[in-house]
């Protein structure tokens, strides 16, 4: 039987989709392994960090959604909490050029200090490498890797999917729910959620 055209094309989108749902990063599986340049110029590859507890939060500093946790200083309260207990925070930009959050590494500079961020690096992923490995999807968009360098948590940084900085007060905040109970030895209740927040803006092609 001979597939229509239409069908065709359906039919490798859903194929390709496939491929890049089986090689995005998975809870539990090891996380893929990167290395990014912060707005500093100074390089940063995963494995490095190997031993500690690593926090990666996809960032766009003109999504509403971003703008609730850094407009209120709940994004920065979590940064200096776990930065301070020896847990390293990678912000990351996959804006690319000419898109919305799109950052050069002095425009980040000068953003971090305006708001009072304290993440340990901001990585500038301007052609998506980073954000397409682990197809991250939203900003924010919030992983958690263990010291062994496994994924242990992905998806939203709270349950409530708003714009509304009032809602922060009675969220759980998965990530610190995550982190506490992983550096206490136990499971991770709540290791997957899915996202919310404006879709990450990749170069053309890259969604």
């Amino acid at each position: 039987m001979r597939l229509r055209p239409g069908i065709w094309t359906m039919a490798l989108a859903a194929a390709f989709a496939f491929t890049l749902n089986a090689s995005a990063a998975k809870v539990g599986d090891p996380a893929p392994d990167f290395t990014g340049t912060d707005s500093h110029g100074q390089q940063h590859k995963l494995s490095d960090y190997r031993g500690k507890f690593v926090v990666l939060e996809w960032t766009n500093n003109g999504c509403p959604y971003t703008k609730k946790h850094y407009n209120s200083g709940n994004m920065q309260s979590l940064q200096k909490e776990w930065t301070a207990k020896g847990i390293v925070w990678l912000t990351i930009l996959s804006s690319a050029p000419g898109e919305q959050g799109y950052m050069t590494a002095a425009e980040e500079n000068a953003y971090i200090a305006k708001v009072h961020a304290d993440p340990t690096a901001a990585i500038l992923d301007p052609k998506g490498i980073i954000g397409r490995e682990y197809e991250a999807r939203t900003t924010p968009h919030m992983f958690v890797i263990d010291p062994s360098g496994k994924l242990i948590y992905a998806g939203a940084i709270d349950d409530h999917a708003t714009t509304d900085p009032d809602d922060i007060k009675s969220s759980k905040n998965y990530v610190s729910e995550a982190l506490t109970e992983a550096i206490a030895g136990k499971p991770v209740a709540t290791s997957s959620t899915r996202p919310y927040g404006c879709s990450v803006k990749y170069a053309t092609g890259g969604e």
